[in-house]
């Protein structure tokens, strides 16, 4: 494989959140893997948290598509019941205390921040010590689907409702970042907004990717593949894609800063 040209020992990894479309952020560390460029700091928000969670934790990169295989999205047992959203997202908590059995940021072989969404006081919160497990369910409950997770009693959701690419917890730690955006908000037609929901859902989509892309473009190397529009948010049918194609977006942002 080739050796990497990107000369520094502090690294940052921003991971935005976009669901099953996140899998290319696994394909984006595979090309790093490659090249023999790691991360010392990664940010993520949602599903970025989570992949963000497995790197850090040192999982190798069939061990991250494991997780996201093995996880079911929709079972019966798992409704939520006195709670909002469909699903009990800390049903969840059993499954991912087997990849992270010391559950705690501190066990980490990377510095780790998890942005999670404050229900209560409608304001960011940054994870980065003590539990790990609650900061991750909570960084990826998407409403209405999965329900909020209580952590020291404050009700958190989705990281990617206030902050979907937390670049900023990278900033002043790292000299050269790396960032992968997998919300994308292309063109659409009439259809897709052809009533109250799918209209207010494409304006939350647009405002999402608005921040997100500005972030994103002033990171040192970054991908922001267009291909991801065609994979559902929740489609595990699209693991595999999604994971191509940000191996080959991730390799190519990847070969072309090392030339130059």
């Amino acid at each position: 494989m080739a050796s990497s040209k990107i000369d520094t020992t502090n690294i940052g990894l921003v991971l935005s959140g976009g669901g099953i479309r996140g899998m290319a952020h696994i394909g984006l560390l595979k090309a790093m893997q490659e090249r023999d460029i790691k991360a010392n700091y990664v940010a993520g928000s949602s599903v970025g948290a989570l992949v963000g969670a497995l790197y850090a934790n040192g999982n190798s990169i069939e061990d991250m598509l494991g997780f996201f295989r093995e996880t079911p999205l929709f079972k019966y047992d798992f409704f939520a019941i006195n709670k909002p959203g469909f699903i009990d997202t800390e049903r969840y908590f059993k499954l991912f205390k087997g990849y992270f059995p010391e559950n705690s940021f501190e066990s980490l072989e990377k510095q780790l921040f998890v942005v999670a969404t404050d229900l209560l006081k409608g304001d960011e919160k940054v994870f980065s010590e003590g539990e790990l497990i609650r900061p991750l369910l909570a960084s990826a409950a998407l409403p209405p689907v999965f329900s909020p997770v209580e952590i020291n009693k404050v009700l958190y959701s989705d990281g990617g409702v206030m902050n979907n690419f937390p670049k900023e917890y990278v900033d002043d730690k790292a000299d050269f970042i790396i960032g992968s955006n997998v919300s994308i908000a292309g063109e659409v037609n009439k259809k897709a907004i052809r009533n109250s929901i799918l209209l207010a859902g494409r304006v939350t989509g647009l405002m999402i990717y608005a921040s997100s892309h500005r972030k994103l473009l002033e990171c040192d190397v970054h991908i922001e593949p267009k291909e991801l529009e065609g994979i559902g948010v929740l489609d595990k049918k699209g693991i595999e894609k999604a994971f191509a194609i940000g191996y080959a977006h991730g390799s190519k942002a990847l070969d072309e800063e090392m030339v130059t």
